[in-house]
């Protein structure tokens, strides 16, 4: 009758069609970038709880197997940054699918490892596999969500996901354990890794950045010296002696090396790491703000499972089950928290994400010598929130301001300091009960406590830092809305 309008509303009817389809394409990639995202985090903690259980399957001690974290945690910090600028160069759906395969593998060795230095070495390179997902992972969820509002949101979705993976793996790890043993913390990796590939090949839209970086091997060596140093000292320090020859030389072959990388990171035309990064507040704040929220989520659970396991005999499975609260949390915190990060900015979650934290880590500067489930769960309840809060906040606010192809880049410093704060945590959080007794934990722990009500407090730093920074809507937002 009307043929133009017909015509009309067919055109309309298919944009309609497309534009969903894209939709659906966006927030698919979304969900194949947040499974990856979930092996990484629960690899990171998983272990935690089954370090008792690993420590009496392979016949060692609780100072060597620290390093059983610690391989994984360091390694990923180290290369974060090289495998962005790596996805940003090659194409990052080829260097994520890469890290999955190296990933895969890495896991069945560590699953059959027959020795504790053969487990330390696969943990080693899984760390590898580790490094080319989490920053790539972030990228790609950046390029697939070009308006401003829906990436907010989708970080936070993506955020919470590695935040609950995070939160979770104690509860995981200690079902697997009591279930199946040990190795099978290892090999639960495996349909995961698939299912990621063939998800991958299908959804996952190729990108890289539109000029190639140069490989900066200066640079990653330096990097890689000084964290591992470091994290190194922090572990074996209780052992050696603080002041003993060898933590001196360490230390003097650490500041030499920090040294060294700043000077060849300022006069390279393209740096691993782009140190005018820094010169924003808001970028610099989100950073140290990622270390101080890592170190007070994995001092939490090492403590705990040493206070609960080793001090009072509590199994793994018991022992994860009590830190439910601190997963909960954490699940239904973090997408609130990207959905007012995406409103409102990050100053307001981070607010409460600093209060929370605070506030369960000080309940627990007076722990008790026999575990009270009254103090202990609302604790870990509000580590939990305080964590939830944070991190969609925190990445949000790293990534803000940046054109897509720097994604890779920033969002790998951000994942580095995330691993980071990770293996510092493990570190003090195990010099601090190295050599303890079962009845002087709760003692020896409490400076650890008040490390992460520390941690919390540094957060309301992190926030007046993100005001500023954080817009009140998006122009594109208030552009679309002018032209309808």
């Amino acid at each position: 009758m009307f043929p133009d309008l017909e015509v009309s509303a067919v055109a309309a009817t298919s944009l309609t069609v497309r534009s969903e389809l894209t939709a659906r394409r966006r927030w698919a990639v979304l969900a194949i970038c947040a499974l990856s995202m979930l092996l990484v985090g629960l690899d990171t903690t998983i272990v935690n709880v089954g370090l008792p259980a690993i420590g009496r399957g392979l016949g060692v001690g609780t100072r060597s197997l620290e390093w059983v974290v610690d391989a994984y945690t360091v390694i990923l910090a180290s290369l974060l940054i090289s495998a962005g600028a790596l996805a940003d160069r090659l194409g990052r759906r080829r260097v994520f699918r890469w890290g999955l395969v190296v990933f895969g593998v890495a896991s069945v060795a560590c699953a059959v490892a027959p020795s504790l230095g053969a487990l330390v070495a696969a943990r080693a390179v899984q760390g590898i596999g580790a490094s080319m997902l989490s920053p790539v992972a972030l990228a790609i969820v950046v390029n697939a969500m070009p308006d401003p509002r829906e990436r907010a949101q989708a970080i936070g979705i993506w955020a919470s996901v590695f935040g609950l993976s995070m939160a979770a793996g104690p509860v995981a790890g200690g079902a697997l354990i009591a279930a199946l043993g040990w190795r099978s913390v290892f090999w639960i990796n495996a349909p995961v890794i698939v299912a990621a590939l063939v998800l991958s090949a299908r959804f996952v839209p190729e990108s890289r950045a539109p000029r190639a970086r140069r490989p900066d091997l200066p640079g990653q060596v330096l990097l890689t010296v000084v964290v591992c140093l470091c994290v190194a000292v922090l572990i074996e320090g209780p052992r050696i002696g603080w002041a003993s020859p060898p933590a001196w030389a360490a230390y003097l072959v650490a500041a030499a090396a920090a040294g060294g990388f700043v000077v060849v990171e300022r006069r390279r035309r393209e740096p691993l790491m782009e140190l005018g990064l820094f010169r924003r507040p808001a970028f610099a704040t989100a950073v140290l703000g990622a270390v101080a929220v890592f170190v007070a989520l994995t001092v939490s659970l090492l403590l705990t499972t040493l206070y609960l396991q080793h001090g009072h005999g509590w199994t793994p499975l018991a022992a994860g089950a009590a830190t439910l609260p601190l997963a909960l949390g954490a699940t239904v915190c973090a997408p609130l928290s990207g959905r007012l990060a995406g409103r409102y900015g990050a100053r307001r979650p981070l607010l409460l994400a600093g209060a929370f934290l605070t506030a369960g880590g000080l309940i627990l500067v007076d722990l008790r010598p026999d575990p009270d489930l009254r103090q202990l769960l609302p604790a870990y309840l509000l580590i939990g929130i305080g964590f939830g809060f944070a991190n969609a906040p925190i990445t949000n606010t790293a990534v803000s301001g940046l054109p897509p192809a720097r994604a890779g880049v920033a969002g790998a410093i951000t994942s580095t300091a995330r691993q980071l704060g990770s293996a510092v945590g493990i570190a003090v959080a195990g010099g601090l009960v190295a050599g303890v007794g079962p009845a002087g934990l709760h003692r020896a722990s409490r400076p650890g406590w008040l490390l992460v009500a520390a941690c919390g407090l540094f957060l309301f730093v992190v926030a007046g830092a993100a005001r500023q920074a954080a817009p009140s809507r998006p122009a594109s937002a208030r552009a679309a809305r002018s032209r309808v």
